[in-house]
């Protein structure tokens, strides 16, 4: 049996569970299917953000992880996906050694629910596998079935945090589609300028994305971020139809290298120093994000299952 149709299956039965003592009501794959498109966005309570970048090093995981540490202290329950399924450098980043990770989801040997790792109150993580090359092909049914089991998840969190893989594969672009928002990580290298801009194009030509958000990455002050963001700007203005915005910058900073060697998130380690700060900025300004309409209905989306009636929703 394919892999992803088991996972499906397994999701099927268990989207509209019943509350206990109650009858179970089968639900066909159709029907689950079907439930994607059941309740806007605006009722789940959840911003899903994926972390892109194109380019590898520009320190998309490192952004992943220390935002999701942020806006956890702040209070925010978040759940950080591991999306590169073929590398694994979350779980690296923070030290953990999960016993199973998205190949069990897919072999239908767990639920997302048991993948869960809880790293400190607010932050749990879903662990990808590494080295595997299974992984690092997944197929489009197999993304989709990925994404759709979030809507078994027991609570909806606050915030979905996306890593992303490097690169402009299939599955870089059906994770970050797949999220209401994008930040693109760039640093002032004439490669990761290129990939971002890539990056923003297969976006919004092939999957209608009409808003980035960008984070400049290792750069010396405002200034610097906002001459880098001035050059993506510049070229997705004249030549795509989708616009970038500035959200933040992260400066280059001693402790937190000292921090990725110690497989630690610099806002636990260090949590004054001037990249700890800055990610605590980055995390107060998303947090003022507004929740975003639904894009279209032709597009899979996180959470788009979600069944549970309206004011019933956790948080």
């Amino acid at each position: 049996m394919d892999q992803a149709f088991g996972l499906t299956q397994m999701l099927a039965a268990k989207v509209a569970r019943p509350a206990t003592g109650t009858k179970a009501v089968p639900v066909t794959l159709r029907q689950a299917d079907g439930l994607l498109t059941s309740v806007p966005m605006a009722q789940r309570g959840c911003r899903t953000i994926a972390v892109a970048g194109g380019k590898g090093g520009v320190g998309k995981s490192t952004v992943a992880v220390n935002l999701g540490m942020a806006l956890a202290a702040a209070g925010k329950d978040v759940i950080l996906l591991d999306a590169d399924t073929g590398l694994a450098n979350v779980d690296v980043m923070l030290g953990l050694t999960p016993a199973r990770h998205i190949g069990h989801l897919l072999d239908g040997e767990c639920t997302l629910q048991e993948l869960l790792i809880p790293v400190r109150d607010g932050l749990q993580v879903v662990p990808a596998g590494s080295g595997a090359r299974r992984l690092a092909q997944l197929s489009p049914t197999e993304h989709a079935a990925i994404i759709r089991a979030f809507d078994s998840l027991a609570e909806v969190p606050d915030f979905l945090l996306i890593d992303t893989a490097a690169g402009l594969s299939d599955t870089v672009t059906m994770f970050a589609s797949a999220a209401a928002e994008v930040i693109l990580v760039v640093c002032d290298e004439p490669a990761s300028l290129t990939d971002a801009y890539g990056l923003s194009k297969v976006l919004s030509r092939d999957f209608g994305v009409r808003r980035l958000r960008m984070v400049a990455n290792m750069v010396r002050n405002e200034g610097d971020a906002r001459a880098l963001y001035q050059k993506l700007a510049r070229v997705c203005d004249r030549f795509l139809d989708v616009t970038v915005e500035l959200v933040g910058f992260i400066p280059h900073d001693e402790r937190l290298r000292q921090a990725i060697k110690r497989q630690a998130a610099v806002v636990d380690a260090w949590p004054s120093a001037p990249s700890s700060l800055a990610f605590k900025k980055l995390a107060g300004t998303v947090d003022k994000w507004k929740e975003p309409e639904r894009a279209g209905l032709d597009r899979i989306s996180f959470f788009a299952g979600r069944t549970a009636p309206v004011g019933e929703m956790p948080r």
